[in-house]
Formats: C-alpha cells, structure tokens, sequence
C-alpha cells in the first residue's frame, strides 16, 4: 500500500510536493537499476530496493548499441550517468552491407556500442553511491512480501516472472519469430555497424555485427529455421556453433575468432501486453514489451521506459495516476517502434525474397529503409552521396523500362545534373506513358445523381490532375443500378455517362499530362447504403434495392441478407462488367481497375469470410477466385490490347479465417497468368470487425511481397503523406507506383508542391505560367 500523504491526511499537499517512496524494483538489469538511480537523484529520501536473482558480474550477451538521440535523453536525465557512458562506448557513424562480394557503405547514422557488463558496472556504481539498495543472488519468485512498498517494478527480462503470475491482469501475448539466431562475440573490430549477406549449400545467413570496446564486437547470426536445420544446428553445442560460423565467416573475420557466452541458438519472442500496470505493480523493459534487435538495442528501450516513469511519478502525486499517465504517454512510443520493428525483422526473416534479385545499391536501400521510419530524406541528410548514387541509378533504370531518355531535375536531357527523384520518373504500362509515380487514389464523392458525374466530378479530378500527378483514377465506378454502394455512387451503365465521363477525360487529356483511368465495380453484399455521411455501409432506410454476393451472408446483422449469386447471376454481372468496359474505352480513359478488394462483389468471392459456398466457386483458393478471373478474362478481352488494366486487392482481411497475405501472392500471380498488368494492393474492410494495424505505410509491406515474389509492378496505398515515403517506397522496390488518397483530398497540388520542395519544374498550363519562378512566402 502507498504511504499515506499529507492531502489522505488532510490539509493537503504544499506546493511542489513530492511524496518520500518506498520502491523495489525486481530485476537489476539496466531498467531496473537506471530507475533506481533516477529515482534517488530525484529525492534522496526515496527507500530503494534492487533485487537481482544474477550475481553483479553475471551477464549475458555482449555488447548494447544507443543511437546519438537515446545519448541525448541519457544526458538529460542523469549527467553522471550519460558521462560514464560516453566514456567507454564505440561509436561509428558508418554502416557497411556485405552483399555479393561487394561492400556497400553509408554514412552519417550516429550509434554508439558498449559492453553490457560495462553498463551494468556504472549503473551498480551508480546505484551504490545514491544510496540504492542491492541485493544480489535474491531470487523475488513470489511479489506478495514486496507489495507493501509503495511502487513494485517489474523488471525481471523477457522470461518475467512476475508478468507470468499475473497474467490474467496484464494480458501478454508473445508471438515467437521463425528465424533462428545466436549472439556471439569476437576479436575482430569492425570499423562500422556491419551486415553480412552469405550464402552457402545450406542457404542464407544474416550477420548484425557492431564493435562495442577496443577489440571486442557483438556478432549476430541470424537465419531461416529451414537454414538452420539444413546445416545441422538444431542438436549443436556452443563450441559446435563457433566452429561452424568461425567456418563460414573466415573471410570477414579476417583471422579473429568468435567467443561464446551462453550462446544458443533460438527464436525472437516479440513481447506485448495488454496492460503494463496493475495497482502499484508496473512493468518495464523486456517485462512490458519487446523490439527486434535489428533495429537497435532492447536495452536503449528500457531506460527510455525508466526516464518515462520517473517524469511521470514527479509529475503525480499517486502512485495509480503516475502509472497510468505514464503508460498513457509511454505506450504509443513503444508501439511505434515496435510497428517498426516488426517491419525490419519481416525483412529479415523474409531476405531471401531481395538478396540476388536486387542490385546492390537497391538492396542496401532497402535495407537501410526496412523499418518504413527512415525514410529518403532521412537517409539524404545523413549520406547525400548515397542517395544521389540511389537517385541517379533509380533514374537510369526507369528511363530504360519507360523507353525514352533520362532527364534531371529541370526537365532537361541527363548529363551532370542531379537526376530525379524517384517519384518523378517515368512508368510504362503497355502503350500507357506516366509522366511520374504518383496516382490519385479512387475516393467515392457520393456526388453523382443515378450513376451521372456531375460537375464536382469535374473540379475533383481536374484540380487533382493539374496539380500535378501521373494519374488519376475516378471513384469506384458502378457496372449496374443495382451495383452501386449507395444512390449517390457513380456509374458507367447508361449512355449519357459515356457522355458526362468524356467531358471529364477529355479536361484531363487538354489541361494536364496526366493520364486518367476508370475503376470499375459492384458494391455486392455491401450495397443499398447511405451516403457516407450520413452513416458509412449502414442500410437505406427507404428506397433500397435487392442485393447480391456470394453468398448468403449481411454485411452488419440488420443489413440486407444478399442472394447468393447463380450462374444466371454471375452471367449478367460478367456482361455488366464488360459493357462498362467498353463504354469507359468510349469515354477515352488511358486504363481501368477491377475492384476486388474491400468486401465488394468480387472480392466478396475471395475470402473465406464472406464465401460458403459448397460449388466450383468456393472451398479452396483456386475455386474462389474462379469467378473473379471469369469477369477479368472477359473484361481483358473488351479493352483495347495497347491499355493497361489493373486488379485493387485486400492483401489481407484482417480478421481471424480470412484473406491471408500468402492467398494474395497466389492471386496475384493468378492475376499476372491471365494479363493483368499491375496490381494495386489494398487490405481490409471486408467484414465489419476487422481490426488494421495502422500505421505509416502499413499497406507497403504487402505491396513489396507480391511485386517480389510475383514478379509483377504494383501499386501501393494506405497513410503514405510525403515526398519523403514516396520517394523511399519506390527506390527500396516496394511499389512501382504509389496512390495517395487523403493527401490528395487535402492539398489537390500536392505533387506540385512536391516537385517544388525537391527543385523538380513540372510543366503548367499556359494559364497559369506567371506562376514559374514564384516562391511561396511559407516556404
């Protein structure tokens, strides 16, 4: 129980009152002796009590690494501390990527290494002279003799104990990683933060290597659990593991050996909990969470979390409130980098899907950009040299896929001058020339009147195609009355849309250089609905119209339950599809989309969420996407052979039992077979309860597989909002063409304006050329 305060008994606390804290923190590694120190600096008269079941010299692994930034926070919140580690640490500001016997360097990334033991001993030091209480060898099995103390600190690793007595009140899920690693140390002082890229009869090996003290560096190897059991290592021995990777990596060990301390080879657990405190108990560090050592150091997390807590309890009197703020504030950081990490160990974990298809300079972007948080202008900061290289052979590659010249940043012929950026390159699609690698995304307007665009329509797309992008595509566009989401939904399926759509084509084609294309659709279970702002996907009140699917099954348990489709349902929607298909080639646009993705028509076909059916077009994955293929053959068929067509997909349903990302590869490539040119890779929205992991760029890891592992371009959408991921998208690989949707509904200029901030001249209308030259006074 807390102490009682003076406000619990009464008068209330004086201004700038601290309570005096009894503490026991269960755990000394660096989380639980860096928030003891913090604390007793905070107000020597705290009672605090480290229990550590180790000796103080017992430690495992080898060396930590902090970025220049987390040196930053040290110094802010205990000087002496952040001294003594400045005065032992490595610091690098290079990274170096062995890849196909070449090494490819970056500069400009500001780490710093340092023993593990070597931290332990200044923050024991540390500890000792604020008065701290530690007790080593104690092993603190059972809390209930420490929860007298007015704060208990679980800080007892990623094995916590205490998180495993109490599980029911902190709800950790712990998702164990496939690849296979062991932490080594050697002799060999790497000069940089090194990756090793290898291969050999087994397969590919990862190293993370960092030189953390004069003559010693950490040496990770990191592989697939199938590497690993093809080489022999699931029964080894700690000198048997030595002996193999001494072995494999002699060439850049270059006659260093490695060291062993408890290295075992096993699988990274990614450590997450529902909640981190529970009364006065409060998790921290590997207790509370874990991040994949690939993008830094778990150790630099926790003393983040100890600076975190001890701002916190200085700010709130009790201890509940204190707690609670704290994980308020603390747990959308950690969960940023752990949305960032389990990007880097997907790329990890999925290498071999890059090494040897990517060139050298594409692959050690993509690496240096895996985690999606840094991002090309990040990395042109740190190491311009690096990224004009990147730009320069991104810029050559595309002039050669586009088949015409390569020009620089002022619109003229290459020669010295800076190349492009990535997103203003080129890109062909059959006989379909983009002028740059930004598209406007679909957006329903809600705005036609029985499938009509009207003039909104106009200025919608007309404002976006002259600010500035390759393409624009219109909202979802309906192949039938019936086929539309709500009554205000566009549609191609009378003859005077044919008319009002070519208005719209016809403004694009005179006023911009951007192309223009069609999406065409049928809302299916997910039709007869509201406007959007009047409420999103709930059912008309009035005036609905039967719906279809694939089967039998509402979208929200008072929608309408639709009527499983029949053949002579699925023969006339395919005809829709195609009349539509044709009338948008009347029209004039330069290409069309399939929709089949977000729970409509066709999609609704694809997942095993929304299809039960027992025929040739349900059960496994080859039969439910049967149908959809049916109406892509025949819509390829109707549109001119010079146009390209595209597929929109949900690479993932997000929920239990549905779409998978491994199901989109395979349609994807199902897709690819049969001529589709480029897929446009989406997620989500399929059933009501569906539950994203938002995030920036969350969608871009889909896009990246498929465009690898299949072999075709595609397109990538989803809380992409600048240049900066553009740009970092395209260069790494991950997309060929990037879609843009709220930006766009923001800032219609919005690739002009990122044209002007990277010193690119797009050309204007000659209406508005006294524009050229203007520089905006908030710029």
């Amino acid at each position: 129980m807390c102490a009682p305060s003076p406000e619990e008994r009464g008068g209330g606390p004086p201004p700038g009152y601290n309570r005096v804290m009894k503490i026991v923190s269960i755990g000394g590694g660096p989380a639980g002796l860096y928030f003891a120190a913090l604390m007793k600096t905070a107000d020597p008269r705290h009672d605090v009590t480290v229990l550590e079941r180790n000796r103080p010299d017992d430690t495992f692994g080898f060396g930590v690494v902090f970025s220049d930034a987390t040196l930053e926070e040290f110094a802010a919140a205990d000087r002496p501390t952040h001294e003594a580690i400045t005065r032992s640490f490595a610091h690098w500001d290079d990274i170096d990527i062995h890849y196909q016997d070449q090494v490819i360097s970056s500069t400009g990334h500001g780490f710093s290494g340092l023993s593990r033991q070597v931290l332990l001993d200044i923050l024991q030091r540390r500890c000792a002279e604020l008065g701290v209480t530690l007790r080593f060898s104690t092993e603190a099995s059972d809390l209930a003799p420490y929860l007298e103390a007015d704060l208990v600190l679980a800080a007892d690793g990623v094995n916590s104990l205490i998180r495993s007595r109490y599980a029911e009140r902190f709800g950790p899920v712990v998702d164990w990683r496939p690849n296979k690693f062991v932490w080594l140390g050697t002799t060999c002082p790497f000069p940089a933060f090194t990756f090793i890229f290898k291969e050999d009869v087994h397969g590919l090996w990862r190293v993370h290597a960092y030189r953390y003290m004069e003559g010693a560096s950490t040496f990770i190897v990191e592989t697939t659990e199938q590497t690993w059991h093809r080489a022999g290592l699931g029964s080894a021995s700690e000198d048997d593991t030595l002996t193999f990777c001494e072995e494999l990596f002699a060439k850049e060990l270059e006659g260093h050996r490695l060291q062993k301390n408890r290295s075992l080879w096993r699988s990274f657990p990614t450590v997450r909990n529902a909640r981190w405190h529970w009364k006065n108990v409060v998790l921290v560090g590997d207790a509370a969470h874990t991040a994949h050592f690939s993008i830094g150091s778990g150790t630099k997390l926790a003393m983040e979390d100890a600076i975190a807590l001890g701002q916190a309890l200085g700010r709130h009197p009790r201890v509940e409130d204190a707690l609670a703020a704290y994980e308020m504030a603390r747990r959308p950081q950690v969960e940023a980098i752990q949305r960032a990490a389990q990007a880097s160990l997907e790329w990890f974990e999925d290498t071999e899907r890059y090494h040897g298809r990517l060139e050298p300079q594409q692959f050690a972007f993509s690496l240096l950009t895996r985690s999606l948080r840094v991002t090309h202008e990040n990395l042109r900061v740190r190491d311009p040299r690096f990224v004009a290289s990147i730009d320069r052979w991104f810029a050559e590659r595309a002039a050669t896929q586009a088949g015409v010249a390569e020009t620089s940043a002022t619109g003229a012929a290459e020669t010295s001058a800076a190349a492009l950026p990535p997103m203003f390159t080129p890109f062909r699609l059959r006989g379909l020339l983009l002028a740059n690698r930004v598209v406007v995304s679909p957006m329903c307007q809600y705005s036609a009147e029985d499938g009509t665009p009207e003039d909104w329509h106009l200025v919608h797309l007309g404002s976006r195609a002259l600010g500035g992008a390759g393409l624009v595509i219109t909202e979802m566009t309906d192949v039938s009355r019936e086929g539309r989401i709500s009554p205000g939904c566009a549609g191609m399926y009378k003859p005077e849309h044919v008319v009002a759509w070519r208005r719209i084509v016809d403004f694009v084609h005179r006023w911009s250089g951007a192309a223009i294309g069609m999406q065409l659709a049928h809302a299916g279970r997910k039709g007869a609905t509201k406007l959007f702002w009047e409420g999103h996907d709930r059912p008309l009140a009035e005036g609905g119209w039967p719906v279809i699917s694939a089967s039998a099954l509402p979208y929200f348990p008072d929608s309408p339950v639709p009527k499983e489709m029949d053949r002579g349902d699925m023969d006339t929607v395919l005809g829709d599809f195609v009349r539509a298909a044709r009338m948008a080639n009347q029209a004039g646009f330069d290409m069309l989309e399939l929709h089949c993705a977000h729970g409509y028509l066709l999609a609704s076909f694809l997942s095993s969420l929304t299809n039960r059916r027992t025929d040739a077009y349900g059960g496994s994955l080859a039969h439910r996407m049967h149908y959809p293929i049916e109406v892509f053959d025949a819509v390829r068929a109707a549109w001119p052979p010079d146009k390209p067509l595209s597929v929109r997909i949900s690479a993932t349903d997000w929920a239990d039992g549905g779409t998978t990302p491994a199901e989109a590869v395979e349609f994807a490539r199902a897709l690819r077979g049969h001529g589709c040119d480029v897929v446009d890779v989406s997620s989500g929205n399929t059933v009501p309860d569906d539950r994203p992991r938002y995030g920036r760029l969350y969608q871009t890891p889909f896009s990246d597989r498929i465009r690898h592992e299949v072999g075709m371009p595609t397109m990538t959408v989803g809380a992409i909002a600048s240049p900066a991921d553009v740009n970092g998208i395209l260069a790494a690989g991950r997309a060929d063409l990037c879609v843009l949707a709220r930006a766009h509904l923001y800032d219609p200029y919005w690739t002009r304006h990122a044209a002007w901030a990277q010193g690119v001249e797009l050309p204007w209308p000659d209406q508005y050329l006294p524009v050229r030259g203007f520089t905006p006074r908030d710029r």
